[in-house]
């Protein structure tokens, strides 16, 4: 292994990270326990050029936990609708840049829809990299049928418009999930 090769580490094996075309990597991280992360996303977090973290601070507990050394630039709901262009300008151009949220699937409650619009309208590649997910361990677990669902989210804050939003939802007969 190289100076410069990317790599990371597990049980303290060093592994090389494989090539990444270029894209936006969509990663999802654990939700409470590092070991809930897949072979495919150490690969891509450390095969990438940056990755764009919702905290950086929370997101080096896990890359610094798999010894990732990556750049890494904070991604999250008050800067990502201006970071967009810039990102997929550095895509058009050959970047492969991994987008991560603190815990789960990216999108799903947490920042990134801007961009991932954005790269869809320029058709620029953007690859999907799965795992764990919140809302899917929630729903296997809750004893509620599974075979059809919806996710909504988080309910709004203020009682009125919470209200209102269940209102709406009284009559649904798949799983309802916030």
């Amino acid at each position: 292994m190289s100076a410069d090769t990317k790599s990371y580490f597990i049980a303290g094996t060093p592994f090389d990270a494989p090539p990444l075309a270029p894209g936006l990597y969509v990663v999802a991280t654990p939700i409470g326990n590092l070991r809930d992360i897949t072979i495919r996303a150490l690969e891509t977090l450390a095969g990438c050029e940056l990755v764009l973290c919702e905290d950086t601070r929370t997101s080096a507990k896990l890359l610094d936990h798999y010894g990732i050394r990556v750049r890494r630039q904070a991604f999250h709901e008050h800067n990502e609708r201006g970071r967009a262009e810039e990102i997929a300008s550095r895509i058009a151009s050959g970047a492969a840049i991994a987008l991560i949220s603190d815990a789960g699937t990216p999108l799903l409650s947490d920042p990134g829809f801007p961009l991932i619009r954005t790269l869809a309208e320029q058709n620029l590649p953007i690859f999907p990299v799965p795992g764990a997910s919140a809302l899917l361990s929630a729903l296997v677990v809750a004893g509620l049928p599974t075979d059809a669902f919806a996710f909504h989210g988080f309910l709004p804050p203020k009682a009125g418009a919470r209200a209102n939003a269940l209102k709406k939802l009284v009559d649904s007969r798949e799983t309802l999930v916030f």
